[in-house]
């Protein structure tokens, strides 16, 4: 078996892997609420590498520091080699996006931590950063997907009110009073969260259950969106450093592919 081929090969599958992560960041980059995700690689499996020398007549050794096996000789420990290069995971970027002034009452961007709340038809709920919302026909506050925008008294509902607007804190003021408070959930390790769509998460164990956060802890700048928080210039160079790993990994396949052709035909002739 020739260990370099399926070294070079599995970076060839890493390299992919993190194109297309990158491929996806930079497509989301103008998307409001997108958190980008970063991928991360692992060598699996590690081993020790071992150099044997050749058992003297004598019953010396070549290296004298190498320990001394009767039959075998010297073996001089080298260090750990992988065999293998996967892609460990990815996971979900924090950082705070730009935020975009709208001018939209409806419209509103979390400063720090926090995620609304969102539910769709079939009663899922999902988190978003993205507070780009609009009034249905039915009088609820519902995402441009028309996913009803929870709060904590339930969907956010202000009826034929003439106008709605956001509050500082969440609150949800309808011709001049507060009817609710929008539901905005933290989790003790945001970065594991699942992406389910542009900008829209679920909770996994690794997250933790989502914890409502407290009305006073809660900053929300009305009339304005949080941007993706992409780097485009990031993006880019990380997809070119791909590119060009892969291209690397893959003329080490064409490489020993040669060397086991030839090898194979120099064999063939002295057999």
């Amino acid at each position: 078996m020739n260990k370099g081929i399926y070294a070079a090969a599995s970076a060839m599958i890493v390299q992919e892997s993190m194109h297309d992560v990158t491929a996806n960041n930079l497509a989301n980059a103008s998307t409001s609420g997108f958190r980008k995700r970063i991928p991360v690689n692992k060598s699996f499996p590690d081993v020790l590498v071992d150099r044997m020398e050749k058992y003297s007549g004598d019953g010396g050794r070549s290296i004298q520091t190498a320990p001394f096996r009767p039959g075998f000789g010297g073996i001089y420990p080298i260090g750990g080699i992988s065999l293998a290069n996967v892609l460990s995971e990815t996971f979900l970027s924090s950082e705070q996006g730009a935020l975009n002034v709208t001018g939209n009452p409806l419209d509103g961007a979390i400063l720090g931590e926090g995620y609304f709340t969102v539910r769709d038809g079939g009663g899922n709920t999902f988190y978003t950063r993205s507070g780009h919302f609009q009034r249905s026909s039915e009088g609820q506050l519902v995402t441009q997907d028309g996913m009803t925008v929870m709060g904590e008294g339930g969907p956010v509902e202000f009826g034929e009110a003439s106008s709605v607007s956001l509050g500082p804190s969440g609150e949800v003021i309808a011709d001049g009073e507060i009817v609710d408070t929008l539901s905005v959930a933290i989790f003790a390790n945001p970065t594991y969260l699942r992406q389910a769509g542009k900008s829209l998460l679920q909770a996994t164990d690794d997250s933790g259950p989502p914890v409502p956060a407290e009305g006073g802890g809660v900053r929300i700048e009305n009339e304005a969106l949080e941007m993706s928080n992409v780097n485009v210039v990031e993006e880019m160079v990380r997809m070119v450093e791909a590119n060009r790993a892969y291209e690397a990994a893959s003329k080490a396949v064409t490489t020993h592919d040669e060397l086991t052709g030839k090898l194979v035909a120099s064999l063939g002739r002295t057999g």
